[in-house]
């Protein structure tokens, strides 16, 4: 066990540098939360598919909290919705319920297609419609799924980091 703290401490830590610091969005960011954002996932409604990329960018490969970003439990704790899947009218309430308990400033994240414009679901009969159609959207994240680095970077332009 010695020899392996040893090899560790000699070694130190072996990682990929980070990537170039991006432009903070000036509407997407809030001063109030800059180098460090917390998180309140919602799902409205979709496939699933956003949820596992969303994982992977906050898993150990993508690391997202190194960024300063980090998911919490309640919206109470949180300053930002990061929201998948097109809206459906069973969750029409609850999303709305969810973005009036976050405290100002308060940021909403707009991840993959169906968030963004419905994507595959558009016109279906149990839809009520787009994110940006319940609640004001600071960021939006392209894709059906997203790759992870897409959600690593919206979370570096929320963080500034």
């Amino acid at each position: 066990m010695l020899k392996l703290w040893q090899r560790i401490r000699r070694i130190g830590r072996i990682a990929e540098r980070a990537p170039e610091k991006p432009v903070a969005d000036p509407a997407a960011a809030a001063a109030g939360l800059r180098g460090s954002v917390q998180i309140r996932h919602v799902d409205a409604g979709s496939c699933n598919g956003c949820e596992i990329e969303v994982a992977a960018a906050f898993g150990p490969v993508y690391d997202a909290e190194r960024y300063g970003a980090r998911h919490v439990a309640s919206p109470r704790h949180a300053d930002a919705l990061m929201v998948t899947g097109p809206v459906t009218r069973n969750m029409l309430v609850p999303l709305r319920r969810t973005y009036e308990a976050v405290p100002a400033p308060k940021l909403v994240v707009a991840v993959g297609d169906c968030a963004r414009n419905c994507g595959v679901f558009a016109k279906a009969y149990g839809v009520a419609g787009a994110v940006a159609d319940f609640v004001p959207v600071d960021v939006e994240v392209a894709g059906c799924p997203p790759r992870p680095e897409a959600i690593v970077d919206a979370v570096r332009k929320l963080t500034g980091r």
